[in-house]
């Protein structure tokens, strides 16, 4: 079987499996947060912490509830991490350094999981498990619930309440990402994944001494990873180490857990507003640019260019044998249009082009399918945006789900989309334009231009990824990139819940012959295209500087 041949039937098998999980499982989301019935252990819960899951919010009280929780989950987790060299199960491992130490909270708490560390010499036991393994389940319920807050305010009307965070933060927790991950562990142990809590041992001579490794809790850590689109691994290595995906099955049973809750989210939205043509429309913006950047990548990874490429089917450097071009090209667009990071190939060794559309799939705001809860209100930020776009074509007041997009709404909309590219252009030339920062990277030119835009691109974005070229374990780059993904999360959750708040105040709005109908493929259509265009015009100038320079030049 020829490598593009496999590289396709994996694509289609993924789609299957995909297409069998929406329905069940969008459902299923959007009747836990619609259900006025607490389980007894969520009631527990509400009692420990002092929350009433009753009292409704309004969007100023759901963000404070947003904030405070993350700030303390930061501390906590830099007190650990601080810590290390006093707890047991630390494996001997020293405390961590305190930029090193902000950067990682920030990170995981984030869902950003960027790592400048090797995660098997650093960590213990009780940081990995009860440290980032818990941040990646309640950071991925975070984000669900600020895009349940947001439907609620396209679903509700004449009331500024969005819900109850605490309510849905705990809810999102014990009700979907707690069982799925039980699940996907048990399959990832099935596959060969390691799950023990052992010390360190020697399993072999490397270059005339004994190589050491860890085990640890890696397949459930494995699964809330790649289910939360978390991204963060338990070896450097991430996703391309064979303790955490041994097989070319368990690669495509991780690409479809970091693919489904995001796809299943827009299922969920078109139950919540009572329409689920509106959940078609949105979940078909995302399949059309997550399937062309598919297509893309596989294009430029198998380009023959030369007979190194020929004779190993394709541009294998940096990617595992066991898995191949077709399924490595998947798993980096869909961890780069996700919030994941997590990789099983280096994107550092991709061509020239392909490198950049990993980059580029950041930049979008990874909205195709996002991560989980961001992808879906990012898509509807712009959705608005497009709303707004075609009402000036026509001079009317735009309207969506029946609200009307007026000033106000634009506005905070406007500022979303803005924050992002701030952040990354920002730091990225502060760090190309002073002497220090440029010590870090391994290449010059267009590729180290793009190492550095890169690791900005995945801190702001939330992703967590490395171009792999990068010492970014230094004081510079772990603390403007955790200042990066600290800002990066929680000033566009500002602006998407005062928009939820100003649109659950609204009237609904009658819809008429003018109205556009936003369930359509031409709105679908409309929506692709802005996406694209207001990237590339964000984007271009930098990209020009370092992938298409680097691709083009090849």
């Amino acid at each position: 079987m020829s490598p593009v041949l496999a590289g396709a039937l994996q694509l289609l098998a993924l789609i299957a499996a995909l297409a069998l999980a929406y329905v069940p499982l969008g459902d299923y989301m959007a009747k836990v947060y619609s259900s006025d019935k607490h389980w007894r252990v969520e009631k527990w819960i509400y009692k420990g912490i002092g929350a009433n899951p009753n009292t409704e919010m309004r969007w100023p009280a759901y963000l404070r509830g947003v904030l405070a929780f993350s700030a303390v989950s930061v501390l906590f987790l830099y007190l650990l991490q601080r810590l290390q060299g006093h707890l047991p199960g630390s494996l001997g491992f020293a405390a961590i350094d305190p930029d090193q130490a902000f950067n990682t909270a920030a990170s995981f708490v984030t869902n950003t999981n960027w790592q400048s560390y090797y995660g098997e010499q650093a960590m213990g036991h009780v940081v990995q498990t009860g440290g980032l393994a818990v941040q990646n389940f309640v950071s991925a319920a975070v984000g669900i619930a600020v895009a349940v807050a947001l439907v609620r305010g396209f679903s509700r009307s004449r009331t500024g309440e969005l819900g109850n965070f605490w309510a849905d933060l705990v809810r999102g927790t014990l009700r979907i990402l707690l069982p799925l991950s039980v699940v996907a562990a048990i399959v990832l142990v099935a596959c060969g994944a390691i799950q023990n809590f052992s010390g360190i041992h020697s399993v072999g001579q490397f270059m005339g001494g004994s190589q050491q490794w860890n085990g640890g809790a890696v397949a459930s850590q494995e699964a809330i990873k790649e289910i939360g689109t978390n991204g963060g691994g338990y070896f450097n290595a991430n996703s391309a180490h064979p303790f955490e995906n041994p097989t070319p099955f368990s690669n495509l049973f991780e690409i479809f857990l970091l693919l489904v809750i995001p796809f299943a989210l827009t299922r969920t939205f078109g139950r919540m507003v009572g329409s689920l043509k509106q959940g078609y429309a949105i979940l078909a913006t995302m399949a059309t640019i997550w399937l062309g950047f598919i297509a893309l990548m596989m294009w430029t990874e198998f380009a023959h260019h030369g007979p190194a490429f020929q004779i190993a089917g394709g541009a294998m450097e940096g990617k595992e044998n066991r898995f191949g071009v077709g399924a490595s090209s998947i798993f980096a667009v869909s961890t780069t249009l996700t919030s994941t990071g997590a990789v099983d190939s280096f994107h550092s060794s991709f061509t020239g082009l392909g490198g950049g559309i990993t980059i580029l799939g950041m930049q979008l705001g990874e909205i195709a399918p996002g991560g989980t809860g961001s992808g879906l209100y990012g898509m509807l930020i712009m959705a608005i945006i497009a709303v707004f776009i075609a009402g000036l074509m026509v001079g009317r007041t735009p309207e969506y789900l029946g609200k009307k997009i007026g000033t106000r709404e634009i506005k905070f909309a406007a500022c979303y989309i803005l924050i992002t590219p701030a952040l990354v252009l920002v730091f990225t030339a502060a760090a190309m334009a002073l002497p220090t920062p440029g010590h870090s990277m391994t290449n010059s030119g267009a590729h180290g231009f793009s190492e550095i835009l890169y690791a900005y691109s995945s801190g702001a974005n939330n992703n967590g990824s490395a171009f792999a070229g990068l010492n970014a374990d230094t004081q510079w780059f772990n603390s403007t990139i955790g200042i990066a993904m600290l800002l990066g999360r929680f000033l566009p959750m500002v602006f998407v819940l005062a928009l939820a708040g100003s649109l659950a105040e609204q009237k609904p709005v009658p819809a008429t012959a003018g109205t556009l109908r936003t369930e359509k493929p031409l709105f679908t259509g409309l929506l692709v295209g802005a996406i694209l265009i207001i990237t590339g015009l964000t984007y271009f100038p930098a990209l020009a500087l370092g992938p298409l320079a680097e691709g083009l030049a090849s």
